[in-house]
């Protein structure tokens, strides 16, 4: 076992009690709406030759009438990289290809247009090195700037309550990172972006994962008052071409540039559950 062991399984009790909280306030705003619709479990184990502890996860899914397609999932992974990838990875090697992974991801994909999409992630990962990483980006087809200020500075305060820094450093990572090269345009409103958040004692993994842990705080404050906010405003045609559209740059974005998808697929992860982030349907024109 690793040293950071007890570390890694801190991280996955919190992950999955965020996981609980944000998928009961998700089913709540369904019953407002007047659907039954819930979170469905499929748990999955990962596979890896002459590897008896590979980890697994479970992929929360739920299809309702405000939640076109919301994907909630939480993992816990163990192994050794490719020599291929080894390299790519922050403190993993050749020589050194172990790791464990622990994280939460969620992307909530709405009916209504004016609704913001919405994407979150965190996690903690170890090889020779530990660090946490991850944020929250906000990705309305629709853009609304009271939205947008709402979410930042949902996320500004969630920083600041740990360093004055932190905020203008993480959203411009996120600016910088959720863009699309390709199309010149960036993939939502931002938010924020955060990687490679060392810890190397307990006090260091104290104060990175407190400040892990109030991100996932403030987007659970802030995403469903925004969902509720727009739920009810009516939308037409128009309004839907817009969104379908804006989905298939959310898509590209994910299939070509996005770290967790790349990181999923080199290390055997579920399938279904690294490409939940993709939409239930887009438009190229």
């Amino acid at each position: 076992m690793s040293d950071w062991a007890g570390h890694t399984l801190r991280a996955k009790e919190w992950f999955e009690a965020l996981r609980d909280q944000i998928c009961a306030a998700f089913e709540s705003i369904e019953r407002e709406a007047g659907s039954d619709a819930s979170f469905q479990y499929t748990p999955w184990t990962r596979e890896e030759e002459g590897n008896e502890d590979p980890g697994g996860g479970v992929q929360g899914l739920m299809k309702g009438k405000v939640f076109e397609k919301v994907g909630v999932n939480v993992s816990t992974v163990r192994g050794t990289f490719s020599p291929q990838f080894a390299d790519q990875v922050n403190g993993a090697s050749v020589e050194h290809p172990g790791f464990t992974a622990t994280g939460i991801s969620l992307v909530a994909h709405m009916h209504n247009p004016h609704v913001p999409a919405v994407h979150m992630n965190t996690r903690f990962l170890t090889t020779q090195a530990a660090w946490f990483g991850g944020g929250a980006d906000l990705n309305p087809p629709i853009p609304y700037e009271e939205d947008t200020e709402a979410f930042h500075a949902s996320m500004r305060a969630a920083c600041m309550a740990h360093n004055p820094t932190y905020y203008e450093r993480y959203k411009k990572w996120a600016d910088d990172y959720f863009y699309i090269p390709h199309r010149e345009v960036h993939r939502g409103v931002g938010g924020i972006f955060y990687d490679h958040l060392e810890c190397v004692d307990d006090p260091s993994f104290d104060r990175n994962f407190a400040f892990t842990q109030d991100v996932g705080k403030a987007f659970l404050d802030i995403y469903p008052k925004l969902v509720r906010e727009r739920m009810n405003s009516k939308f037409d045609d128009a309004d839907v071409a817009r969104q379908l559209e804006y989905r298939g740059r959310y898509a590209e974005f994910n299939l070509v540039y996005d770290r967790g998808t790349i990181f999923g697929l080199k290390t055997g992860g579920n399938i279904d559950a690294i490409l939940m982030s993709l939409p239930p349907r887009a438009t190229w024109s």
